[in-house]
């Protein structure tokens, strides 16, 4: 329930700020009376769809602490918290990063990374994925983690969100216009856009959205293994990544929030919506290394 109050807050407080932005920059005024302004059209479908992925980009750490209940380790209270925040400042510093901060959150095995920047991330680790792997699998999912930060991975599906989000509000608004003008030909009357525009926009805006989703997904699939080849550098070999994957496929993990579900070592599979490959394609792309 804190999961589902918390994401549709912050989707609201997000669409709310937006559309202020859009107002203040009169970029929403794209509808005029000689047709559409392609112009504030395009600007307007750019404020919205990066504008909220480059939002959700800023925010993601604090919401991920929030959604998770992680709790970040200042002071370690035990030697497996000890061993967690060596492990990753040995692997921060192999991959060139300052210290990212380090949390444990209770739940299924599963780990994830976030942050805005590489100089204000955070790997999150479950007490599940401790509890159940041994230190060499564990520290081969924090180099996981790392990797995803050293690869900037968080900025870089941000800007393709923002990209496909950008077209998908664009075409569905031309499309609109171009079926509600279609429908109302013969009427010299009306003025402004009809029901036919609404209704054609929101309908595409889904499709499309369906569609997008489908580009994302595939994105971040890609990025799950070139942050499994960064573990195997991490850590010298990619047998431990291996072993780790292939206990993961022995362990029942639970899905992150949604908001979140592309940054966890372990995700949905088997479709075109999933954001991580299987884990036996993982696995076996670091034995062709």
């Amino acid at each position: 329930m804190k999961r589902i109050v918390l994401f549709l807050v912050t989707n609201l407080a997000v669409m709310l700020v937006l559309s202020v932005v859009t107002s203040l920059l009169g970029v929403n005024r794209f509808l005029t009376a000689n047709g559409l302004d392609l112009g504030s059209l395009l600007a307007f479908a750019a404020v919205i769809g990066f504008g909220g992925s480059f939002i959700s980009l800023l925010i993601s750490k604090p919401m991920a602490k929030w959604s998770t209940g992680a709790r970040v380790i200042t002071q370690p209270s035990s030697s497996t918290e000890v061993w967690l925040i060596d492990s990753v400042a040995k692997l921060a510093d192999r991959a060139g990063l300052p210290m990212p901060e380090v949390a444990i959150y209770e739940g299924e095995p599963n780990a994830f990374a976030t942050g805005a920047s590489k100089s204000s991330s955070l790997v999150a680790v479950s007490t599940g994925l401790l509890q159940n792997m041994t230190r060499e699998e564990a520290e081969a999912v924090l180099a996981h983690e790392v990797a995803h930060i050293a690869n900037g991975d968080m900025v870089t599906l941000t800007l393709i969100q923002g990209v496909v989000n950008t077209f998908v509000i664009f075409i569905s608004r031309v499309i609109g216009y171009l079926v509600d003008s279609f429908l109302r030909r013969n009427d010299s009357e009306s003025s402004g856009p009809g029901i036919g525009y609404m209704v054609t926009s929101m309908i595409c805006e889904v499709v499309f959205g369906i569609l997008a989703s489908i580009i994302v997904a595939w994105f971040s699939r890609q990025r799950e293994f070139r942050a499994d080849a960064g573990a195997a550098s991490l850590m010298g070999s990619a047998v431990p990544m291996q072993n780790a994957l292939r206990r993961l496929g022995n362990l029942h993990t639970e899905p992150l929030p949604k908001n979140m579900a592309a940054s966890g070592i372990a995700g949905g599979i088997g479709s075109l919506f999933a954001t991580h490959p299987p884990l036996e394609a993982r696995i076996a792309a670091l034995s062709a290394r």
